[in-house]
């Protein structure tokens, strides 16, 4: 079914229920604990998902959730809440704000709205499928790139790509104009409003990328795995974000050379 205004409103309160939860504990007690994979985790991580769940259960009881950290709740309308509570929770507990909230709203499997929010500086990035990406409630819209060459590359860290993908990655990195580390979702935002031109990933999990890809192409950019194939519920984790479409076989021709 279409995404409804109160599908959208919904969105925007679990963004703010989130916010809530997050900025009393930003470069404050935020009870540091490492999981199983030893990715960090806070008490804002899960008071923000907690926050959220609640909300969507007490409003959309049909509808499924999956959440980083408290897994999956099954639901029977073909709907799912995907969400990320904080999506850079190391940058979180540096006190650098340049981590997201991300919620995103899947129909059988295909993300139709998504939701990058940034509760301490208060950006807030909206994509819904069939309708332009606004960021801060204003049009946002990626930025054309001639060549290759022209391009301002990102990665949250090559430390989280496997050995052939980071041989791939170098050597796109080689072919861009300057490549900037660090910044998780921000970097996808940053793609929408036409601050970045590439976003390149590995090892990405549903509720690391579902968000981004109505906000990315909503903007006028695309997103897609590194086999140039849309992103769905069922993509590997390898994810190319292109503000201009026109570089996506560039960035591929770029990345075939992985394990070479």
């Amino acid at each position: 079914m279409p995404v409804s205004e109160t599908d959208i409103a919904l969105a925007q309160r679990l963004a703010d229920a989130a916010g809530a939860a997050i900025r009393p504990r930003f470069r404050a007690e935020y009870g540091l604990e490492t999981k199983g994979d030893q990715s960090p985790v806070t008490l804002a991580d899960r008071e923000a998902e907690d926050a959220m769940r609640r909300l969507i259960i007490a409003e959309r009881p049909m509808d499924g959730i999956q959440g980083e950290e408290y897994g999956v709740r099954e639901g029977t309308s073909g709907r799912q809440w995907v969400l990320d509570p904080i999506d850079g929770t190391r940058a979180f507990i540096a006190g650098r704000p340049i981590f997201g909230t991300l919620i995103a709203l899947i129909e059988d499997g295909w993300p139709v709205l998504g939701i990058i929010d940034q509760p301490i500086l208060k950006e807030r990035w909206l994509g819904v499928v069939g309708m332009g990406t606004t960021f801060n409630g204003a049009p946002a819209s990626t930025r054309r790139c001639r060549e290759l060459g022209d391009a301002l590359l990102a990665t949250t860290s090559p430390a989280l790509f496997g050995d052939g993908q980071l041989h791939a990655f170098e050597h796109l990195d080689a072919q861009v104009r300057s490549t900037v580390l660090g910044g998780d979702c921000y970097n996808y935002g940053a793609v929408a409003s036409g601050w970045l031109d590439i976003v390149v990933e590995d090892g990405l999990k549903l509720h690391d990328f579902a968000a981004l890809v109505p906000v990315v192409e909503g903007a006028g950019g695309r997103m897609c795995d590194w086999a140039g194939d849309p992103l769905h519920a069922g993509s590997i984790g390898e994810v190319v974000a292109a503000g201009d479409p026109a570089r996506i076989d560039d960035i591929l021709e770029a990345l075939e050379c992985r394990g070479h």
